[in-house]
């Protein structure tokens, strides 16, 4: 049974760093094509970024130069490190895997950039 559970959200003011985790069971993080996405309130849910199995990343343009997604095998996590936050990052961030064509979420985290 593949789990996908976040954390390391919460509040942060204008400009802050936060970084989230996803840890994964029931699957490998190296072998699948891993991704964040996010839930604005009163917004559909948008992808952020990816990383596939041969490390290539991909980023939404609006997050680009700020977020970085990356994973560390041996713990069988996935990170995303997000600098200079606005306020229109604020939102739930989602976990996502694609494990043999199906896609897994997370429950999902909240990140309050506020001051």
């Amino acid at each position: 049974q593949v789990q996908l559970v976040e954390s390391g959200g919460g509040l942060v003011q204008p400009g802050g760093s936060l970084r989230l985790s996803c840890a994964a069971s029931g699957m490998i993080v190296g072998f699948n094509f891993m991704g964040w996405y996010r839930q604005a309130p009163g917004k559909e849910r948008e992808f952020v970024t990816s990383i596939t199995t041969s490390g290539t990343t991909n980023y939404v343009d609006s997050v680009k130069s700020r977020f970085t997604i990356s994973r560390d095998n041996a713990k069988n996590t996935v990170y995303l490190q997000m600098n200079t936050l606005k306020p229109e990052d604020t939102a739930v961030y989602y976990c996502n895997a694609l494990v043999l064509g199906k896609n897994y979420w997370g429950k999902g985290i909240l990140v309050t950039v506020s001051s």
